[in-house]
């Protein structure tokens, strides 16, 4: 028996007190009404309404089931409601990665927008270098991460990328520091300071790769996970670190500078489980990109020749 189906038609007769009425306003014939009410009736062993006068009447019964099916009804409906914003990703807990250096001016309009698109959702934010996202997301202990691509890893799907352009880091006292753009193999005697391998083994393979095909073998390459080590070592001379524009305005003392030969992008984008994923996830993925690509403070110029697109993709991430 459809207990709920019943009660709505019951709901609406005692509120008209009139078959034939209440049979319009359900979008149905009179008899198959009338039957619905006499099944409940059955169903529950009583009498609903008193048909022995001309004027439809509820009985006592009638009177007391007609706020409790109301109140059940409405928690029907809050409770459809509820699973359709989680369907949605609006409520619940989202487990979230993002790359250690990811900017706080990144991250708070990040926050902010999940905040408006989702005000419900239970946001939980870890900072997490890419390799750690991939086993986490493959584990399940996390829903969605922000990685660096190129990314070696069955069973995700990913969503918009974002290519933000990278330079030379260098300090101002440089010579290096004196043009408007460098070329890798003018980097030549100098090490690379960037962040461990096994936090991006696809990335970090990827950018010596470029390096040795431009004429740059970095003596050898120190590893820095935060951005501040990453300053010291470029500061104390003899290295040089490859980082978006960014990463320099944290730090007077540091120089940022086009590569003109061979101009380098890192590749950003969401990535979640391709199967059972959360809701939200999908939505996280285009808000992060949204906010990725949001232009931050114009960038020092390049003695290069724009292109229809200032870098070239240099690794595809659609499979």
């Amino acid at each position: 028996m459809d207990l709920l189906r019943h009660l709505r038609h019951f709901v609406v007769v005692a509120h008209e007190l009139h078959f034939g009425r209440a049979a319009e306003l359900l979008g149905m014939a009179q008899p198959p009404l009338s039957q619905s009410i006499q099944r409940l009736e059955r169903e529950l062993t009583v009498e609903l309404f008193d048909r022995s006068r001309r004027q439809v009447r509820l009985t006592t019964a009638g009177e007391l089931l007609l706020g409790e099916a109301e109140e059940l009804l409405a928690g029907e409906g809050r409770l459809r409601s509820l699973m359709a914003q989680i369907r949605a990703g609006e409520l619940g807990v989202l487990r979230a990665g993002v790359p250690p250096e990811t900017p706080a001016v990144t991250l708070r309009s990040l926050w902010d927008g999940l905040t408006a698109r989702a005000p419900g959702l239970d946001v939980e934010l870890h900072e997490l270098t890419t390799a750690e996202q991939v086993r986490m997301l493959a584990e399940r202990t996390l829903d969605v991460g922000l990685v660096h691509h190129p990314v070696a890893a069955d069973g995700l799907r990913f969503g918009t990328p974002v290519d933000v352009p990278l330079g030379v880091l260098l300090p101002r006292t440089s010579p290096l520091a004196r043009g408007r753009g460098v070329t890798l193999a003018s980097l030549a005697g100098l090490d690379l300071v960037a962040a461990p391998r096994a936090t991006a083994p696809g990335w970090h393979d990827h950018l010596l790769a470029v390096c040795r095909q431009h004429g740059w073998r970095p003596t050898r390459v120190r590893p820095a996970r935060n951005p501040e080590f990453l300053f010291g070592l470029v500061l104390a001379g003899g290295a040089v670190a490859v980082e978006p524009a960014a990463v320099a305005r944290r730090e007077p003392r540091m120089a940022w500078r086009p590569i003109v030969d061979a101009p380098l992008a890192k590749r950003t984008s969401a990535a979640w489980p391709d199967r059972s994923a959360h809701p939200a996830a999908a939505m996280f993925g285009q808000l992060a990109a949204d906010v990725l690509a949001e232009p931050t403070a114009p960038e020092p110029p390049s003695t290069s020749t724009p292109a229809a697109r200032p870098w070239p993709v240099l690794f595809d991430t659609t499979g």
